[in-house]
């Protein structure tokens, strides 16, 4: 069975998630090396992509995995959220020993995906996040390699955010603005 990460009753309408509450998982520091792991989650292989958007389940703000949080995502060994990285970088949520040790050995590379020992793995643990409707696992490639995903980082969200209200400053682009006075 692959490792879980992130699944938080917060983000689930299900009770009984295997991660806990989200809100218990925080803490005020991340760990030293926080960035490169926030790095490693951000590049693991998508297999199963959601369209769905989402807030920060504790700020109700967006983030910038705001659009297909509940994606899946894993390394082959561990199997998290998409937006899971968001709540690491922002909230330090706790991370399982077992996992840090797991990223730093492999110095914080993303492994490739061998098919034959990853899909016995996945058919087991995908149900138990709540997706048992999802297909066996079924890939005509033996090993997938990490591909590069472009993930806009904390920063430049963030700064498209501020740059957007900027722009719209009292409400949104569908509410028509006040007439404006004319001298006469």
């Amino acid at each position: 069975m692959l490792g879980l990460l992130g699944f938080y009753e917060e983000l689930d309408s299900h009770p009984g998630q295997p991660s806990g509450f989200l809100c218990d998982a925080v803490r005020p520091l991340g760990e030293p090396d926080e960035a490169d792991l926030v790095a490693y989650l951000d590049g693991g292989h998508v297999l199963i992509d959601v369209m769905e958007a989402g807030h920060d389940a504790l700020t109700g703000t967006p983030h910038r995995h705001s659009l297909g949080c509940p994606s899946l995502v894993t390394d082959g060994t561990w199997l998290w959220r998409q937006d899971f990285p968001h709540y690491v970088e922002t909230h330090h949520v706790q991370l399982p020993e077992a996992f840090i040790a797991h990223v730093r050995s492999l110095n914080y590379q993303m492994p490739a995906l061998i098919t034959a020992r990853f899909a016995p793995h996945y058919n087991e643990t995908v149900p138990l996040v709540g997706w048992a409707s999802a297909a066996p696992w079924r890939s005509t490639a033996t090993v997938l390699e990490p591909g590069h995903r472009e993930v806009t980082s904390k920063a430049a969200f963030e700064a498209k955010l501020l740059a957007q209200q900027r722009d719209r400053p009292h409400g949104s682009w569908t509410k028509r603005r006040k007439p404006r006075r004319t001298q006469g």
